[in-house]
Parts: C-alpha cells; sequence; structure tokens
C-alpha cells in the first residue's frame, strides 16, 4: 500500500465527499464469482482503511476526523458512492497490454506490480502475504540484503528473481494457480541462510547486492566464516579499494579477480615520474624502458616506448600486498603488461 503518507489516501476520502470522481478503476475477471483489481487497489484500500478508522481526515474546523466520528451524512455519501469500474476478460497477454496502457496516472507501478497484476491469482496472493508484509518478523534481516522497500513489492521480486533466474514473468505464469510458495519461499531462504553463514559481519554495502547469482555459483563450496570476516575487515580498510560492493564477490571467488574492488591507479604525476626516470637509466644503459623488453630477445630490446604507449604497473601486485605508490610502480609496454597479469 502506497498511499499512506497522509496525503494521498485523505485526498481520496475528500474527492469522494466533495463528489469528485475518483477515475475508472479496471478489474481482471478470474472466475464468475471472483474479481481481482488491475488497477485502483491505491484508492479502493484508501476507501476501506478509512470506514474501519484506520485514518482520519479534517473536518472544516481543522479537527481530525475517523469516520466513526463524522456526520452521518458524511458516512453515508461515501458508503453509498458510485464507483465506475471496467472489468477486464482476456488472455494475459492482453491484460498485460491493457495495464500498461492504464497505468498512466497517480503513482506508476513498477515492474513487478505490474506482474503481480498480470499473473493476479492464488500464487500472487501468498507471494505477497510473505514477502510484502511489513509485519514479517524477518524484514529485518532480509533488509540487510535485499534494497527496496516491502511496500513496492521488491522484496518478492528479488525472491521471484532469484528463484526464476531472472526470468520472473515465465515462473510467474507457471505457478500463477499454485496454492502454495513452497519452492519459492525455500530457496529465498536458502539464499539468505547462505550469506548470513559466511558473511558473519553485515555491512551496508551488502544491500542489492547479487546474492541469487553468487549463490548459484559459490554455495557448494566450503567457508571459513572467521577467515572470511579477516579478510572482509582488511578490505574494508584498505584505502586503495574503490568499490566496497565488489568485495564480497572477490572473497567469494578466492581473491583474485582484483576488477571487482576497483582498486585505486596510480595517478598521472606518479606515471610521469616513473617514465621519465625508467627512460633516462634505460638510454643511459641502451636498453629499453620496459624492463621486460630489456631482457628479451626481438627487435624490441633497446626500444624506448612514448609514455602513451606504456601502462603503470604494480612490482608487488596489490592482490599480495604491493602499494600503489611510487615505490612500488614501473611502466611496462602495454604488451607486457597485459601478459603479466597479476602474477
Amino acid at each position: 500500500y502506497i498511499y499512506a503518507d497522509g496525503k494521498k489516501d485523505v485526498a481520496v476520502i475528500e474527492s469522494i465527499l466533495k463528489g469528485y470522481p475518483l477515475g475508472l478503476i479496471y478489474f481482471n475477471k478470474v472466475s464468475d464469482t471472483k474479481l481481482e483489481v488491475l488497477d485502483g487497489q491505491q484508492r479502493i484500500t484508501s476507501f476501506g482503511r478509512f470506514v474501519t478508522n484506520k485514518f482520519a481526515i479534517k473536518d472544516e474546523n481543522g479537527m481530525e476526523q475517523y469516520f466513526g466520528g463524522i456526520a452521518s451524512d458524511k458516512q453515508a455519501k461515501i458508503l453509498e458512492t458510485n464507483l465506475l469500474i471496467y472489468e477486464c476478460e482476456g488472455t494475459e497477454s492482453e491484460i498485460k497490454e491493457w495495464f500498461r496502457t492504464i497505468n498512466i496516472a497517480g503513482v506508476p507501478l513498477n515492474n513487478q506490480e505490474l506482474l503481480n497484476a498480470v499473473y493476479s491469482g492464488p500464487f500472487v496472493t501468498l507471494g505477497k502475504e510473505q514477502f510484502s508484509n511489513s509485519q514479517n518478523a524477518n524484514i529485518q534481516k532480509w533488509s540487510a540484503y535485499i534494497a527496496g522497500t516491502v511496500n513496492r513489492q521488491e522484496f518478492m521480486e528479488r525472491a521471484l528473481d532469484w528463484v526464476s533466474k531472472g526470468n520472473i514473468g515465465d515462473y510467474m505464469s507457471k505457478h500463477r494457480y499454485d496454492n502454495n510458495i513452497t519452492e519459492l519461499k525455500n530457496y529465498f531462504d536458502s539464499v539468505i541462510d547462505w550469506v548470513s553463514a559466511v558473511f558473519t559481519d553485515v555491512e551496508s554495502e551488502m544491500r542489492g547486492v547479487e546474492w541469487g547469482r553468487m549463490y548459484e555459483l559459490y554455495h557448494k563450496q566450503a567457508y571459513d566464516p572467521k577467515k572470511v570476516s579477516s579478510e572482509l575487515q582488511k578490505l574494508y580498510g584498505d584505502p586503495y579499494v574503490k568499490n566496497r560492493r565488489g568485495i564480497f564477490e572477490y572473497i567469494l571467488g578466492g581473491s583474485v579477480d582484483t576488477k571487482l574492488l576497483d582498486v585505486r591507479v596510480f595517478d598521472d604525476a606518479v606515471k610521469k615520474s616513473v617514465y621519465a626516470t625508467q627512460t633516462a637509466e634505460a638510454e643511459t644503459k641502451g636498453i629499453s624502458n620496459c624492463p621486460h623488453c630489456a631482457i628479451g630477445h626481438d627487435a624490441n630490446k633497446s626500444k624506448i616506448w612514448k609514455l602513451s604507449d606504456m601502462d603503470a604497473d604494480h612490482v608487488a601486485a596489490w592482490s599480495k600486498g604491493g602499494a600503489t605508490d611510487y615505490k612500488n610502480c614501473q611502466m611496462l609496454c602495454k604488451t607486457h603488461n597485459r601478459a603479466k597479469g597479476n602474477r
């Protein structure tokens, strides 16, 4: 429910009392005896919450009044208000197209909210009870790993994304009329339990990381939580690591792929200084200013490379404790720098 801000929900009730139209409300006809809201859920929910005394509006004197406290004629006007509705029948693709067309006013719905409407049924209902319920005691734990909010269906979207390997629409279509969400819930719990067991430290950068993908890649490997914690804290304290969100996969992958960390590179001043020193020494000795070319046996053995043809390289690899400073910098020709890698 996204109208509960004390403004939009109140505006719905005030519109009814003033006789203003609430706009067309669309329903999806599920069966001869059952309709599900396709568009207009926020308005209907606001109406229901007010008549059950969940929020108040201000009267002409500026006093807050709940439904039970307003004048009987106003109560009657609210309860007897006619709503303009449209019942939609058709295939999933037709309903989806209708919804995309009518979802142009008010608070724009996100993709998961749209999918919930298109594939409405027992599966979505059960899924929302589990993953879109702000009263669920697990929300606080889940919030450490999932970005977004419960009331915008972002927790449900993440659960579906993980179990479906990114094919949410197909998965929802397949399970639309299921009367349980066992597979969805169990898979989600498995991912969360695995992450929290491997990484005992909870960091803010964990929110929104692709845990589902990493679970598939790494959950069969064994990790020592104490060693993981030690490595995590070491990397968090390293001033050269620019991408903290990449630390988690870096550790899971065996602390090999430094590209995940976006390690700070040598600045231009350092590169120019090292280049000048290497080049001067190389010219004196009659060898290449690329140390690797200088010990080779080809035509580049004595070649003096331009600065633009060289890359700055860590003498001692950063992953092995080498610092990103002048003393640990050497200039290599681009070919040898690429060949060196992380050795």
